[in-house]
């Protein structure tokens, strides 16, 4: 019998000093049993780092031709395509081509990745950011958040602060071209 994805309903507060977005909001996401905690969390985090009315995630692992995350206007054109992890370049490519903007966010080792997308066709490679986030940040907060959690995330100069309960982390966010 095949196991089910776990559903998470988190209480986000946010508060991105950086792009002045303050927001709470409750979000639903489910876990697909062969996605780890660490992935899920990059996930959550890259929509609190990219929140803007609208932004939802997609299938995900379950929709080969969507991205972690994206943005769509009332028109159903994709604004934003956001990746998680270690994306190929195809996929990089073909969402650089749908979209007006597209982003990588990786919990992985980021010169592998970079490393992967040398020499690759993607299109408008040089426009698309990678934001690698703390490693010990994500697994910190993969060992500590519950399928119901409430977090209070702050996101300023690079660097992200999340409250989780009695628990507070922080780490780094760095940015990379693939150009």
């Amino acid at each position: 019998m095949a196991q089910g994805a776990t559903v998470y309903n988190l209480s986000i507060e946010l508060a991105d000093v950086d792009r002045g977005v303050y927001e709470s909001f409750e979000l639903r996401t489910a876990r697909h049993p062969a996605e780890s905690a660490e992935y899920l969390v990059t996930r959550l985090l890259a929509y609190c780092c990219e929140y803007a009315e609208g932004i939802s995630f997609t299938q995900g692992i379950s929709a080969g031709d969507e991205p972690a995350i994206w943005l769509r206007d009332a028109t159903g054109r994709v604004l934003l395509w956001v990746e998680v992890g270690l994306p190929d370049a195809e996929r990089l490519h073909r969402g650089s081509k749908q979209s007006e903007r597209t982003a990588v966010y990786t919990h992985r080792d980021v010169t592998q990745l970079l490393s992967q997308l040398v020499g690759k066709k993607i299109h408008r490679a040089a426009a698309i950011p990678v934001y690698a986030f703390d490693r010990r940040l994500i697994k910190a907060l993969a060992e500590s958040v519950d399928r119901r959690s409430t977090l209070r995330i702050t996101i300023t100069e690079g660097q992200l602060f999340v409250a989780l309960g009695d628990l507070s982390l922080s780490g780094s966010v760095t940015t990379h071209s693939l150009a």
